[in-house]
């Protein structure tokens, strides 16, 4: 037992022995091979760095400056579009159904009040005026029986009942008369000289914003979709969508600054007249709506940008315009880190201010020091 206990002892020893010795083996003609430049050689570790940290050679070049104090009052700035104010808009119904033949206004014409817009040929001129000529002999046989019945009565050959039937009878009948008149006037025709053809003319003066009929086409009298809609365009909607989160900004009865896509240089101040009480359930938007008198530049369906001014001014810095650097759809400004590092920092540039500064919203703060021209910092870096 002894024995063998000490020959498997012996056993483990010279493996051990030999494992080792094929490993220094192993590693020394792997040293020997670098050395010699034949095998792979090991690959350097380098740490890596950030892209916007960077080192210049003379940052003296560079001149820096401190950033400004700046109070402004928080503002927000949304998208809106033109749209006409539907209490301006005016439908114009075809009075008689039939066929159009003929259109004098087109839609985006401005018209004027009394001004011919279309005319229909109807059947229901024919109609009218048969009721009108019915209530005319209506009318003269009811004054015959009158006549007769006062005659008679005068004579005692009637009851007073008899004439009092006959007097209610040429009553009713110049009623009828009246109205069958009326009818044919509301339909555009002379009584006198009837014909087929309505005319329809403006009831307002405004702009032809909507139009649903064409030549040839058919209507129907006093029913929906109305053949024009005239529009009174010198005051009009600007409808924003505002998100949930910043209706803390949006009050009734402020004032808002709207920005025209189409003219730039031109500002105009609307009233926050309604903020519709009912969210999108899409897009978390409330629908805010503004009403402001039209120079004459603002058409339906045009895009504005409204700005929303808050109650409260904040502390915001300002710096040279010339130290904002606009790349990528981005904002950036280089800052100082050491005696020869500078780091790229992204901001929210603000508005241009006078004496050709420029706000800074968000990233950097009053006292922060900056490179003064940033184009040349860039251009630097690139090199």
């Amino acid at each position: 037992m002894n024995r063998l206990l000490v020959s498997a002892a012996t056993l483990a020893i010279g493996l051990c022995l030999f494992g080792a010795g094929c490993a220094k083996t192993v590693t020394a003609q792997q040293n020997a091979m670098a050395s010699s430049g034949t095998g792979p050689a090991p690959a350097p570790v380098q740490p890596d760095m950030d892209a916007n940290n960077f080192k210049v050679d003379h940052p003296e070049q560079f001149p820096l400056v401190a950033a400004a104090e700046y109070m402004a009052a928080p503002e927000l700035n949304v998208t809106g579009v033109v749209q006409p104010d539907v209490s301006r808009q005016v439908p114009v119904p075809s009075l008689a159904s039939g066929r159009v033949v003929e259109i004098a206004g087109r839609l985006g014409d401005e018209v004027q009040k009394g001004q011919l817009l279309f005319k229909v040929r109807s059947t229901d001129i024919a109609g009218a005026y048969s009721d009108y000529r019915k209530a005319i002999k209506n009318e003269q046989l009811a004054k015959i029986q009158l006549d007769r019945a006062k005659i008679l009565l005068e004579d005692g050959a009637i009851p007073k009942s008899a004439f009092e039937v006959a007097q209610n009878a040429a009553d009713n009948a110049v009623v009828d008369v009246e109205t069958a008149t009326e009818h044919l006037h509301l339909l555009g025709s002379d009584p006198g000289h009837p014909s087929g053809i309505v005319e329809v003319y403006a009831p307002t003066s405004g702009v032809i914003t909507d139009q649903q009929i064409t030549e040839s086409s058919g209507v129907q009298a006093l029913t929906p979709p109305n053949p024009f809609t005239i529009s009174d365009l010198s005051h009009i909607w600007i409808v924003c969508d505002v998100y949930e989160n910043n209706l803390g900004q949006v009050h009734v009865g402020e004032y808002a600054d709207i920005h025209l896509a189409a003219y730039p240089n031109r500002v105009l101040r609307a009233r926050i007249n309604n903020i519709l009480p009912m969210m999108d359930p899409n897009i978390r938007t409330a629908k805010v709506r503004l009403e402001v008198e039209n120079p004459g530049l603002m058409r339906v369906g045009m895009f504005v940008t409204a700005t929303f001014h808050g109650e409260t001014a904040e502390r915001r810095a300002q710096v040279p315009a010339t130290a904002v650097l606009h790349l990528h759809d981005r904002d950036w400004v280089y800052t100082p880190l050491g005696q020869d590092h500078f780091r790229r920092q992204e901001v929210v540039a603000g508005d241009l201010l006078p004496n050709n500064m420029q706000e800074i919203k968000t990233g950097l703060q009053p006292g922060d020091r900056l490179v003064t021209n940033a184009l040349v910092m860039q251009s630097t870096v690139e090199q």
